[in-house]
């Protein structure tokens, strides 16, 4: 998902290729999901982000630029589910992470119910490890009697919603102001 222009970072470029540590967003993104398990890689793109569509090396997308979560839907009409869907705001995402929400998904599907549907699977973080971090968290919700917040990271499927929550810090930093630029920097 790379179609944000990126406002609340007031940035002189779209939200997916600001530079972190020297390089793209994007392309921090995309490299991690090349060197995972994942079969194929789609970026979905808005009118908001032209310059990402030329930038990217891959097959996209292409949504209205209505929200995350519309141009999600958007975006879902042209693929098969399951689908691992990830934010391009990060920029600390390695591949033996997104190789681990796969195997937490196919651990998930294992125990689905008896639709036989495989499950869509939210990826979250404690929300005590972002502030611990200091990294920006803009919804937190109650999982299990602890607080978490949604990471960016989803498998989305025809069946039940499940969610996995990981301590990775990697999966705890997403840009989305720019003392989050700084976090990460800081990370890398």
């Amino acid at each position: 998902m790379c179609g944000g222009r990126g406002s609340r970072l007031d940035a002189p470029v779209e939200k997916p290729l600001l530079s972190v540590g020297g390089r793209p967003m994007v392309d921090r993104v995309t490299d991690a999901l090349a060197a995972s398990r994942v079969d194929a890689t789609y970026a979905v793109v808005s009118p908001l982000a032209p310059g990402t569509r030329e930038h990217v090396g891959l097959p996209t997308l292409a949504t209205p630029g209505a929200g995350y979560v519309e141009d999600l839907r958007s975006a879902l009409r042209f693929v098969d589910p399951p689908v691992l869907t990830v934010a391009v705001d990060l920029p600390l995402l390695a591949a033996e992470v997104v190789d681990a929400v796969l195997d937490a998904h196919a651990a998930a599907a294992a125990e689905r119910d008896a639709s036989g549907t495989d499950p869509s699977l939210a990826v979250c973080v404690p929300a005590a490890l972002k502030r611990a971090l200091g990294a920006s968290t803009d919804e937190t919700k109650p999982v299990d009697g602890r607080e978490v917040a949604p990471t960016g990271v989803n498998v989305v499927a025809d069946g039940p919603d499940a969610v996995h929550v990981s301590n990775d810090a990697r999966l705890a930093v997403n840009v989305n102001r720019a003392a989050d630029v700084d976090l990460a920097e800081a990370l890398l």
